[in-house]
Order: C-alpha cells, then structure tokens, then sequence
C-alpha cells in the first residue's frame, strides 16, 4: 500500500504496555466465540456449557478506575500505518455521509496490549480486535497482525488495513441504526437464528470494508498491484469454516457467527469492486 503520504488520524489511543484492572463482567467477542467451538470440537463438549461457564466467571475491568490515557498518536511504524488507515476511513465516510445529508461521527481506534477495557466491558488479546458500540471505539492488539501472517497465512499491509476496515464497517452499522436493530431481534431468537443474522451483520461489515478499499484505491491511489489478493486472502483465512476445520473439528454451518471463507471473500469483493453501500445490504438476499 502507499500509505506513507496519508494523513494521520487524531483519534488513537495508544495504551499498549498499560495493565488492565477487574470489574464487572463483559459480553462475549465473536473471537471468543470461535475459540469455544474449537474447543467444544476438539473435547467433544457442548459450546452452550462452554458458553454458560465463561458467563459465570469472566472478569472485566471497571471503567473509572483512573487508567484511561489521554488519545494521542502512536510513534512506531506499525502504530503510524494503523493511523493512516484510520485517516483514510475517516475521509471516505465522511464523504459518503455527507452524500447523503448526514453527519459522520469519528470512531477512536484503542490500540492495547493482552487485555482492555471499554464501556462493553474487559476482553483479552484472544477476542481479537473488536468494536464497542457503547463507546464508539474500535479495540485492537497490534500481535493480531502477526497472528493473521502466521496462524492465518495471510499477510500484507493490505490484509491489516481490511481488519481495521471491518471494525470501522461495524461504527458505521452502528451509526445507521443497524447494529441495534440486529440487536434487538437477535434477543428474540433461537441460538441457531440468531448466529444466522450474525452472519449477515460481518458480511455486511466485509462489504463496507471492500467500499473504504474503493475509493482508497480510487480517490487516493493506496493500493498497490496484489493488495486486493492479500485483502481476499485475510477474509477467506478468518472464515468459520476454515477456522472449524483448523480447529480439527467437523463444519457446523448453524454455529458460524462471521461467515463462511467464501461468503467473506464474496462481500469484500462486492464492496470493492463498486464502491457502493446500497450493494452492501445483507439483509435482502438469500445468497450470502
């Protein structure tokens, strides 16, 4: 990616080497999710126990106990190219919603290392990176990267700047009302159903992360040749049902909570290739 000449985002937290402190209890990611149902498959147990039992004893931090630090901009490399993107996001969405007579709010991008707190709670490094709706913040621990290269086989500039795009996808349901319309109807179904309407909430967020790559690549020349294949790749390594079989366990489509590898890559393409949100909705096709 060229990314060296873009803008730097104001809006980062950088609280790595900062510890964590306990509290009240927190909602469950959807990496912790995965990671249960690849130990459920590999032990033979039920993922609803496992689930019941990190219910009962997750910890988490509390919120006032005066550790916040003040946003300010990362100094190293890998923290620079994480605020360029950031930037980049900034300006693609303000743009979009400004197209349609809206206002754009800025997320802040918390940058932590093995665990963090946030209005929705503590989660560890092992969830993942992750947006809190209730904050307006996106949480990522920068060896998540590595673990992408290396446990994921998908490397790349590109790839990291997708992971960021994403939880960017997730403020900007968030800002559209969709995010709590999911919420509110996920409450009111099955396990199974409501893992299916999951599904279409980070297929969507895959899509709107391929509309930021459009008009990054469009509109300030980010991309480089193979960028794209290394964004496609990162999206179909994190599919439930890689992720299921890397585990060592058999492919149970009723318990994906992201998607398929193919259905990610589809919606990251689509985003991609035409730039437009209307081509991102989900919710309105019977093929994912």
């Amino acid at each position: 990616m060229r990314w060296r000449q873009g803008r730097r985002s104001a809006n980062v937290e950088d609280r790595r080497g900062r510890k964590a402190g306990v509290g009240r209890a927190a909602p469950i990611g959807g990496g912790v999710l995965l990671v249960i149902l690849a130990i459920a498959f590999l032990t033979g147990k039920d993922p609803r126990q496992l689930l019941d039992l990190v219910d009962q004893t997750q910890v988490s931090v509390d919120p006032g106990n005066g550790a916040e630090p003040s946003a300010g901009a990362p100094t190293d490399e890998v923290g620079d190219f994480v605020s360029v993107v950031l930037a980049s996001t900034e300006d693609t969405w303000r743009d979009l919603f400004a197209q349609s007579g809206q206002t754009y709010r800025e997320p802040t991008l918390v940058l932590f290392s093995d665990a963090v707190s946030s209005a929705c709670g503590f989660n560890s490094a092992a969830v993942g990176p992750f947006y809190c709706p209730a904050d307006q913040k996106l949480y990522l621990d920068l060896s998540f990267f590595s673990d992408l290269a290396r446990r994921f086989g998908a490397p790349g500039d590109f790839a990291q700047a997708y992971v960021i795009a994403h939880e960017v996808g997730h403020h900007v349901q968030n800002l559209l009302g969709i995010s709590e319309q999911v919420h509110r109807t996920r409450s009111r179904m099955s396990r199974e159903d409501a893992n299916a309407l999951s599904v279409r909430l980070e297929l969507q967020a895959d899509c709107l992360a391929g509309v930021w790559g459009y008009y990054a690549n469009q509109q300030r020349r980010m991309l480089e040749p193979g960028d794209v294949d290394e964004g496609l790749r990162a999206a179909a390594a994190i599919g439930d049902d890689r992720m299921q079989r890397s585990a060592g366990g058999t492919v149970h489509p009723e318990s994906w909570t992201h998607g398929s590898s193919e259905q990610r890559v589809r919606w990251l393409r689509r985003g991609l290739e035409n730039g437009r949100i209307d081509a991102c909705n989900t919710f309105g096709t019977d093929r994912l």
